[in-house]
This record gives structure tokens, C-alpha cells and sequence, in this order.
């Protein structure tokens, strides 16, 4: 995912960059809002979601919030979370009215930063059709259900999830920390074998064989 990151503070900025680097992000820094609009508006360098810092040296950050996801503007729909020390109700109240997708103040912890940034990044990924088929299995995305051999099951959320995650990059093994990322919010609680039960229940709808384990790494969809 590509980010940018619009923040004056060089230190703060730099270990922002470090931790995403190893979250297998770009990270572009900006520290004026003029240079933020220049990559925003340019199609060719535009970013995937911005992080916005609101106290910037040349123009207040909710302004530059505005003009990024005003609605005559084609980088309305652009995803920004806002970074910032402003943390009262009222801050909170005009970030998020002024189009911040999410808001989260100074000081972070950079595991929840993280975290937001996969729940924006969720909603970034189209899906190509509204049916996914993987051999003798198919997933209707609109109706959170699957069919195998003409019969058809319902599906809780979270088992949904992690199949149509599996079922998306058949053959790729994701390990369980990628598979909870995509069935939880960052602020859900988690049970230590919740992948494992979510697997068990699906492979009674699916068959046996069509999750695999690989013991220590994780699991795949057969091709």
C-alpha cells in the first residue's frame, strides 16, 4: 500500500516511515500541505491513503482536509486518517465531519496505527464480481453465502471473511495473523483459537479438503 504521510515532525515522521516500512508499506513524507496537494492531485504519484497530521506549518489541517475530500474534488473518495495532537470531543467531531475516515490522536501506539491502516486498506479492495468460484466451490459476496454440490449455506461475517480471503489468492497461504486482520476490527476481542473454530465450521460446509493446513505456517484454498 502506497502512503502518504503529511507531517512536519521530522522524528516522529521517520519512525512513522520505519514502522510501516516493516508493514510492507511505501511511505512518501510530505511536511507541507502545498507539497501534500501536489502528490494528491497528480494521478501519476497520487497515493492509496494519506495520514494527516492537522498542526502543519503553511495551512491548518482540517483546510487541507476540506480541499482533499471536498465533494467537487476527485480525490473525494481518497481514505485519510488523521494523525493528530488535537484530542478533544470537538477536534474529533470536525476531523471526522470534515471527511477524516478515521481519527486517531497523540501520543499512538504504533500497533493500533497499524491496525486502522489495514481496516481503510480492507475497504480500498474491489470485489471483481459479485460470485467466486474455486473448483466445486462458489461464494456469493452479495448474500454472505456458499454453494457446494447445489446446496447452500449461510455465513456468520467472520467465517465470510476469512473464506472469501482464502478464496481470492487460491493457492497463497496466509498465516493467522492475516487472517485475523481480515475478519477483525482493530478494537475486537480476539480468542487465541478463533481462526482454528472459524476453519472447523467452514470445512463443514466446504468439505474437508478444500482449506488446507500447513502445519506452522498457515492455510490455503486448493486450486
Amino acid at each position: 500500500m502506497n502512503i502518504l504521510l503529511i507531517e512536519d515532525d521530522d522524528l516522529l515522521a521517520r519512525g512513522i516511515q520505519s514502522a510501516l516500512a516493516d508493514d510492507n508499506c511505501s511511505v512518501t513524507l510530505a511536511t507541507l500541505a502545498r507539497q501534500a496537494l501536489q502528490i494528491i492531485r497528480n494521478p501519476d504519484s497520487r497515493p492509496d491513503l494519506v495520514i494527516l497530521d492537522l498542526g502543519l506549518p503553511d495551512m491548518d489541517g482540517v483546510d487541507l482536509l476540506q480541499l482533499i475530500k471536498g465533494k467537487q474534488s476527485d480525490t473525494a473518495t481518497l481514505p485519510v486518517l488523521v494523525l493528530t495532537a488535537r484530542d478533544t470531543i470537538g477536534d474529533k467531531v470536525l476531523g471526522l465531519d470534515s471527511g477524516a475516515d478515521d481519527y486517531l490522536t497523540k501520543p499512538f501506539d504504533v500497533e493500533e496505527l497499524q491496525a486502522r491502516l489495514r481496516v481503510l486498506e480492507r475497504r480500498l479492495k474491489p470485489v471483481s464480481s459479485d460470485i467466486m468460484t474455486v473448483g466445486s466451490v462458489s461464494l456469493d459476496t452479495t448474500r454472505y453465502s456458499v454453494s457446494v454440490s447445489n446446496k447452500t449455506y449461510s455465513l456468520p461475517r467472520r467465517e465470510f471473511a476469512l473464506l472469501r480471503t482464502l478464496m481470492n489468492s487460491p493457492g497463497r497461504v496466509f498465516s493467522r495473523e492475516q487472517l485475523i486482520d481480515q475478519m477483525y476490527e482493530w478494537d475486537e476481542e480476539i480468542t487465541s483459537n478463533s481462526v482454528d473454530v472459524h476453519i472447523h465450521n467452514i470445512r463443514k460446509k466446504t468439505g474437508s479438503d478444500f482449506i488446507r493446513s500447513i502445519r506452522g505456517v498457515g492455510w490455503l484454498v486448493v486450486k
